[in-house]
Parts: C-alpha cells; sequence; structure tokens
C-alpha cells in the first residue's frame, strides 16, 4: 500500500467538459495531513506511516495528548496508518497535501456509508414481499429462518432485519478531475461513500 491523504466529503456538483457534456464530481476538503508517527519492523513489526488531519480542541484524553506529545505535533481528531515498503522519504511533522495527486490520476475512496437505521428484508437485502390479497398476512414478514429439530438453530449470518448503511465502503477507480491547492480540494469523478461532511480516505488506486 501506499501513502494516502485523509479529508472531509463536501458535497456534490458538476462540471462541463470541452464538449459540452456534464460530469458529476465529489469534492474533498483533503488535508493538510500530517505525520505524527513513523512505525518499522524493529519496534511494530511492520513498516507503516501514521498521519493525522484536522485540529481536536476539546475532549482530549490523556492517552491522546501523550501520543502526540512524542510526536511533537498538535492534537488531530483523524489518525489513519498506510502500510509502505520505505519509510526513507517520510519524517515525523512533515505535512502531506493535495499535491500528492495529479489531475488524470485514478484514486480509491473508502468511507463509512450513510445509516438508514433499523429497517426490514425488502429494504436491506431486496427480498420480495409475499402476497396482498386472498386473505394473506404475511405481506412484509421474513418467513422461515431455519429448520425446527435439527439443526435446532439460526446459522450465522442469516439475513435478518436490522441496521442498513453505516458501514465502510471503498470505490476504486475515481478519476481526479481537478485540484485546488490553495483551498485543499480534491474534486474527484463520480459519488463516494458518505454524506456531506463524512471523513474518507484517498489513496491512488493500483494501475
Amino acid at each position: 500500500m501506499t501513502i494516502g491523504i485523509l479529508g472531509l466529503k463536501v458535497g456534490m456538483t458538476q462540471i462541463f467538459d470541452k464538449n459540452g457534456l456534464a460530469i458529476s464530481i465529489t469534492v474533498i476538503k483533503a488535508g493538510p495531513c500530517i505525520v505524527t508517527q513513523i512505525k518499522n519492523v524493529a519496534e511494530n513489526n511492520y513498516d507503516a506511516i501514521q498521519i493525522g488531519f484536522l485540529e481536536k480542541k476539546k475532549n482530549i484524553k490523556k492517552p491522546e495528548s501523550g501520543h502526540f506529545k512524542k510526536s511533537r505535533v498538535g492534537v488531530l481528531k483523524f489518525l489513519k496508518e498506510y502500510k509502505v515498503k520505505t519509510k526513507d522519504n517520510f519524517k515525523i511533522g512533515q505535512v502531506i497535501n493535495v499535491d500528492l495527486f495529479t489531475p488524470g490520476q485514478l484514486v480509491t475512496v473508502r468511507g463509512k456509508t450513510i445509516g438508514k437505521g433499523f429497517s426490514g428484508l425488502q429494504k436491506r437485502y431486496h427480498f420480495a414481499r409475499g402476497p396482498m390479497t386472498h386473505g394473506s398476512k404475511n405481506h412484509r414478514a421474513p418467513g422461515s429462518i431455519g429448520a425446527g429439530t435439527t439443526p435446532g438453530r439460526v446459522f450465522p449470518n442469516k439475513k435478518m432485519s436490522g441496521q442498513k448503511g453505516n458501514e465502510f465502503a471503498t470505490v476504486s477507480g475515481l478519476t481526479v478531475m481537478a485540484i485546488d491547492k490553495k483551498e485543499n480540494l480534491l474534486l474527484v469523478k463520480g459519488a463516494i461513500p458518505g454524506k456531506f461532511g463524512n471523513f474518507v480516505s484517498i489513496i491512488p488506486s493500483l494501475s
């Protein structure tokens, strides 16, 4: 894995290409991020670069304060590690900006999807509903969830009602349309997971 950048989803808009065609894009407030820790095989059994994003001003815990004090950087709200093959090009306190990417480059974006709350089987898994006429009372009921005596239990991962959304999702192969270095904005073609203000991680896609 290569080093990436952290950001917040600002929203969606559109731009027009030279042929006048509208292109849907997502605007991401990416960085600036700060290298907060450099891990190595000798101490941590693997090589990785930890970066932080967005200053944290309240509700700072003592372990957090101690961690950032050791790194000699301010307390940051979001932290993420990226495993790297070589860490020679990085140092603690180094700033990572959107100039890490170039227009036309393919990137992978990972974030949490929008939470839909407790949902039934039709909405959550697109199950077919039951008959709506002739006295049927099985319209949106789940139906049988397993055998009786044998095995006498419900198997794990059975599709049932429950929380929909609010889980990590990854979208690969998104094209970087433009970069605004002054405002630290990354314009990506297409949609990314989550609602506006959602925390995301962006890394270059493997070619």
